[in-house]
């Protein structure tokens, strides 16, 4: 599978080992960077490249970011067309239902194409078995998963003032 992945300094050490365990799997990762640690740096650099790859090709391609939170990087990366960018940083099981984690679900039903990662909230065991599910679940093309992608996708924001 084609895996783009970005990060800012927040992020760094994990994505390092993450893009070496992704290689050893057989992955093609696409390394976007940050390709130092800089403290300085800004995080919409690494994760903007990340989302315009996975925007061209949503179906086939995945990204994989990060940031202290990956809250502002999921907001940045799904400001592209068809990226369904998901947040992740704890383990997300739900406590009012036997249903499944948050990580199977984003891909079940919402065919999520690219992952945050709260990088300061996660070991790196965490990461990887959350990066695991995540590209190991399939999407369940559902009709009513269907339905509710094509009415987000049929979504036109225009920017006139």
């Amino acid at each position: 599978m084609k895996i783009f992945i970005g990060t800012d300094h927040a992020g760094y050490v994990l994505k390092e080992q993450l893009v070496a365990d992704l290689k050893a799997q057989g992955h093609e990762v696409i390394d976007k960077g940050a390709f130092e640690y800089d403290e300085h740096d800004d995080y919409p650099d690494f994760i903007i490249p990340v989302a315009e790859e996975v925007s061209k090709n949503p179906d086939k391609a995945r990204g994989i970011v990060m940031g202290a939170t990956g809250q502002g990087e999921a907001i940045a990366a799904n400001r592209f067309p068809h990226v369904r960018a998901v947040v992740y940083y704890g383990d997300g099981q739900c406590v009012v239902s036997d249903e499944s984690n948050i990580i199977i679900r984003s891909r079940e039903h919402n065919n999520s194409n690219i992952l945050s990662l709260g990088a300061r909230f996660l070991t790196e065991e965490q990461m990887m078995k959350a990066v695991d599910e995540w590209l190991n679940t399939s999407y369940s093309h559902s009709e009513r998963h269907v339905r509710r992608l094509r009415k987000i996708d049929a979504i036109k924001i225009s920017n006139a003032k």
